[in-house]
């Protein structure tokens, strides 16, 4: 049995005990709806006797909980797997399948196998492990929700990086989406490498910007 505050929160994963299974994953995954940066996925394997305090949904707590429990999380973990899928890709394949992939990297990633998945929303119909969608999952199990922190913090310090090198738009303060002042700067200064061309609002930028350049 999970030994956690939120015993509703451990439901799933007792229930895949009851059943046999031992090591119990949780998948989640951030950035769908930023009009830059990558799409990433986490993959937790908690350790059942030593879950920390306070998991819930990453878009429930402030920055610095998360960045708490992101490093209390790695510690205490059985295991963890990371994907991440660039926007080149995302334009490529769209960004459902880029989901897809960033969270079968997640997997493919991990030291310890899971022998069942809890997947956030998706499903992913081509993995030989047992698996269940939840449709908002990030509420409804402790370890889908672990993931969705890890993939958070590890998606947020990628935005930052890229602040660096792209300061005029604001990436880490906004992470990518599209917030008022980050349409404004791709007004005024363009797409970047870094943005996703199909997404309309980049897409509309380009056509303006063409035009620009045609005067």
């Amino acid at each position: 049995m999970y030994n956690f505050e939120n015993e509703l929160m451990c439901k799933l994963e007792n229930l895949a005990l009851s059943r046999g299974f031992k090591n119990i994953a949780g998948i989640d995954e951030v950035g769908r709806g930023a009009l830059a940066g990558p799409v990433v996925a986490a993959c937790v394997i908690l350790n059942q006797e030593n879950v920390p305090a306070g998991i819930v949904d990453s878009k429930k707590i402030s920055n610095k909980k998360r960045a708490m429990l992101f490093e209390k999380i790695r510690k205490t973990a059985l295991s963890i797997g990371i994907g991440s899928v660039e926007p080149e890709v995302i334009d490529r394949v769209n960004i459902y399948n880029a989901t897809k992939v960033a969270m079968k990297q997640a997997l493919l990633n991990m030291k310890i196998k899971p022998d069942f998945l809890l997947i956030d929303a998706v499903k992913l119909y081509d993995i030989l492990i047992s698996s269940l969608s939840v449709i908002k999952g990030e509420e409804k199990s402790v370890s889908i929700a672990a993931a969705s922190i890890i993939a958070k913090v590890y998606r947020d310090n990628i935005m930052v990086n890229l602040s660096n090198k792209y300061p005029y738009y604001g990436f880490s303060s906004h992470k990518g989406y599209g917030t008022s002042f980050h349409r404004k700067s791709l007004l005024e200064y363009g797409p970047t490498e870094v943005h996703r061309y199909s997404y309309k609002p980049v897409l509309k930028v380009c056509e303006i910007w063409k035009l620009k350049n045609q005067k």
